[in-house]
């Protein structure tokens, strides 16, 4: 059984932790986080003449990029400072909240969501949401940062471990109900259930480049749960877990002054 409360609790505290920080966020995480997009772009059938939705747009990254295929965009995102910042760029930026849009049915030809699905409280109310706003024959196109992790992923939360850091109660927790396996399977499972067809899952995998204090501005700017556990931290804990990173970060030095951070994701589409 869905607990709501705990569904609630989670898309509250996932509000309130992309609440201010779009700056932030641009300055670090967001290049790492266009890596997929044209990728996602392709998966979703997104050309010239096609009207697309971009969900959770962020900084507008996916919707730029689909703009300039010629294709026609509406961006939407949850927080008013991404929404802002999206339409600095030239985006048609709303404000909306899965699982509610405000478009009618069959109202798009292709729906991308890049790293979003992993930040609403109900995913199986969120696709189908998704599914209704897609014309039949329509293409879905997911990103999600699965169970299997590059090292890269991790070294942030290794510092943190290292420098004896305590995660706080406050960090968005899913309702068990709510989720699913973030295997490839696992997540065609969940498009194949929200009733898209020819669903197709891929892993992608790719090295990060970022400076040295690019990667920890991130954390140290609040972004996503990471950034939660390190600026809940006392300030003596933060400095540790400063050290800490800068000492496990030399293992991942390009030898140009950069850090190569391997990551991994997966990439979900399917027709509506």
């Amino acid at each position: 059984m869905i607990d709501t409360g705990a569904t609630e609790a989670f898309d509250v505290a996932e509000r309130r932790m992309w609440a201010g920080r779009a700056d932030a966020y641009a300055a670090s995480f967001a290049r790492l986080c266009a890596h997929p997009v044209e990728a996602l772009l392709d998966a979703a059938g997104v050309s010239a003449g096609g009207y697309v939705l971009d969900v959770g747009t962020g900084t507008g990254t996916a919707a730029l990029a689909a703009g300039q295929r010629g294709a026609r965009v509406v961006a939407v995102d949850a927080d008013a400072g991404m929404v802002a910042a999206a339409r600095e760029r030239g985006i048609d930026a709303r404000p909306a909240v899965l699982p509610e849009l405000p478009f009618p049915d069959g109202e798009f030809d292709a729906v991308a969501g890049n790293f979003v699905i992993n930040h609403v409280g109900r995913p199986r109310a969120a696709l189908a949401e998704l599914r209704r706003v897609l014309r039949p024959g329509g293409r879905l196109a997911l990103t999600l940062w699965g169970a299997r992790r590059g090292a890269g992923q991790d070294l942030l939360g290794r510092a943190c471990e290292a420098a004896g850091a305590v995660p706080p109660p406050h960090l968005p927790r899913l309702d068990p109900a709510e989720d699913f396996t973030r295997t490839p399977d696992g997540f065609g499972q969940l498009l194949s259930e929200a009733g898209f067809e020819a669903t197709d899952v891929v892993e992608l995998a790719w090295d990060h480049r970022a400076g040295v204090d690019e990667w920890w501005g991130g954390a140290a700017g609040g972004i996503a749960t990471i950034g939660l556990v390190v600026t809940s931290q006392t300030p003596a804990t933060r400095a540790r877990i400063r050290r800490e990173y800068e000492r496990l970060s030399a293992g991942f030095s390009d030898g140009d002054g950069r850090l190569a951070l391997p990551h991994v994701a997966l990439l979900a589409s399917g027709r509506a």
